[in-house]
């Protein structure tokens, strides 16, 4: 069966990890996003996958290449141009993209699944591919339920009794909307739909081509399902993803490594006298990283491979990306470091090496940072951190 990930847009809502890694290949505990995608494709039968890129296109065809190690088979269409020597990303939108592929040569030529190259999900699409049928659809939306509070930060579907779908809500107030069913970015179609997408621009599913299907009187519906969903749209999506899964709470991810402590889970030749270091799970730590003597590390928190965490420094709540030093004494609470980036829970990021701050948090790789007692005292460092 065939199936298509779209992973060509920009993420700027993730920046700035996305500065320099495509949305699909933000690691979950070192493992991309999309790698769980693929897994679920092939658990279900979907072994010839589709996958548009454009913005950073070549770190994942570098990972993914043709999907052997993986068990599938995986092709690539991308979306941008060569300018002046330079591959310039430019992506047609997620209805484009499909019917790009299909006219470079007719691809999808029976039910096919698409999925959003952003989420975690354990959805059963077996049994997904088997309602939408049933129906006699020609596109399906699977839906998930939230509670009302909540609607205000999704897409709304609003269908009618027995499922057919009449309109859509943008992110509409609690006391507006129409329905608590939000689009998940689950996608079963039907190869005629792409009759409905036009050649040669941008054009977006969830913005054009669903509103044309639902004015055309098309069989379109909705399914409702209840299963796992973890859009990461956003940072704060991601802090909490690393969060349910150290915690246990979403079940379709294993922590990785050994378990040293309870609760502490690291990968191979951690640097670490655990007797001189507090340690408050749960907690990962990736391969090849050192923990000094002094160091507090509260959970739910994850530190990549490779970094460095000095003497009496603090790390609580927080994620920590590969090749990251944090400086003696440094407390890191609530934050997410990537690269030269220190991002709070809400976003908003602070550049370290702009704001002279490359003393207190670096790459790992760099020769060796003295501490230099003129600096205010590490108390205070958090209020540094924080966006003005």
């Amino acid at each position: 069966m065939k199936a298509m990930i779209l992973a060509a847009g920009k993420g700027t809502r993730v920046r700035p990890i996305t500065h320099t890694i495509p949305k699909p290949m933000i690691p979950i505990l070192q493992k991309p996003v999309m790698e769980f995608l693929l897994e679920l494709l092939r658990q279900h039968g979907f072994d010839q996958i589709m996958v548009n890129v454009s913005h950073l296109a070549e770190e994942i065809e570098s990972y993914f290449r043709d999907g052997q190690r993986f068990g599938v088979q995986i092709a690539y269409s991308f979306e941008g141009n060569i300018v002046d020597g330079d591959l310039v990303g430019k992506a047609l939108g997620s209805a484009g993209g499909l019917k790009k592929i299909q006219e470079f040569n007719p691809f999808f030529d029976d039910t096919f699944v698409v999925l959003c190259g952003d989420a975690l999900i354990d959805l059963d699409l077996t049994t997904a591919v088997k309602l939408h049928r049933e129906k006699g659809a020609i596109a399906t939306i699977i839906t998930k339920t939230v509670p009302q509070e909540l609607v205000s930060s999704y897409g709304v579907v609003v269908t009618d009794d027995n499922g057919k779908i009449l309109t859509f809500q943008e992110k509409p107030a609690v006391e507006e909307a129409l329905s608590t069913e939000i689009n998940t970015g689950i996608y079963i179609f039907e190869p005629e739909v792409i009759d409905y997408i036009p050649s040669g621009q941008e054009y977006d599913l969830g913005g054009d081509l669903f509103p044309k299907l639902v004015d055309s009187g098309l069989p379109f519906y909705a399914v409702n399902m209840d299963f796992e969903w973890v859009d990461i749209g956003k940072v704060p999506d991601y802090w909490q993803a690393i969060r349910g899964v150290l915690s246990r709470e979403i079940k379709n991810v294993q922590i990785p490594g050994i378990e040293v402590r309870p609760g502490v889970y690291t990968g191979i030749n951690v640097a670490a006298n655990w007797d001189n270091i507090e340690i408050e799970g749960p907690v990962y730590i990736g391969g090849m990283t050192r923990i000094e003597d002094g160091v507090k590390i509260i959970g739910p928190s994850m530190i990549g491979p490779s970094c460095l965490i000095c003497q009496g420094a603090v790390v609580d709540n927080s994620v920590i990306f590969e090749y990251s030093r944090l400086g003696p004494g440094a407390r890191l609470v609530d934050k997410l470091v990537f690269g030269r980036y220190c991002v709070d829970k809400t976003g908003a990021a602070i550049d370290v090496q702009a704001a002279a701050l490359d003393w207190l948090i670096t790459d790992a790789r760099h020769a060796a940072v003295q501490y230099r007692q003129e600096y205010p005292p590490q108390r205070e460092i958090s209020k540094l951190l924080q966006p003005e």
